[in-house]
């Protein structure tokens, strides 16, 4: 009977120790406030991808933790620019504005996957040169939705990161602009 409150007690001992380090994982790794950067291609498809290729896109994040919870929030501000096909000297540019929800799948490992989704403003915009003159035209801020998944990546007093969102709005003449930004960046 000693021998097997002994195995009992070890056992304990292991379960509590194996969700207090789960616990502390999740814990530790979201912090209540951060910042970011990030960067990487931008992917036009449907309607823009007729006119556009493939682009950049930097973005600046603000992110908002939940230390009990594996949900947390990220506010985006991000510029994503595209070539026009057939012409060097005209771009299709969209300034993002966004709040997003963040989940993180709990998992025993540093490396952790997550989705992320939100709503916010597009503005998107066009920009021609010619010579040595660039004309540039905004059409105001419409609504729209991201949604996609990522990992993020413990680093020694940072996070890293590397995501693609679906980025959606519509277009005030009809027809609707979508793109899928892909990213690294880091969150301090």
């Amino acid at each position: 009977m000693l021998g097997l409150s002994k195995f009992v007690a070890i056992a304990a001992i292991a379960v509590s120790s194996a969700a207090a380090a789960r616990a502390q994982g999740v814990t530790s790794a979201t912090k209540p406030f951060s910042l970011g950067i990030s960067g990487g291609a931008s992917i036009p498809t449907g309607d823009l991808a007729q006119y556009t290729n493939t682009g950049y896109n930097v973005g600046g994040h603000v992110g908002l933790g939940t230390p009990v919870l594996p949900i947390s929030f990220r506010g985006d501000v991000n510029y994503d620019n595209f070539g026009a096909k057939g012409s060097g000297n005209s771009n299709y540019h969209v300034w993002s504005y966004t709040a997003n929800a963040v989940y993180e799948v709990p998992t025993m490992t540093g490396i952790r996957p997550y989705v992320i989704g939100g709503v916010g403003g597009f503005t998107p915009g066009a920009s021609y040169t010619s010579g040595n003159t660039t004309v540039s035209a905004n059409s105001g801020t419409k609504f729209g939705f991201d949604v996609g998944g990522g990992l993020t990546i413990p680093l020694s007093g940072f996070n890293a990161f590397v995501e693609a969102r679906y980025n959606h709005f519509n277009n005030d003449g009809g027809g609707s602009t979508s793109f899928v930004p892909i990213t690294f960046g880091i969150m301090f």
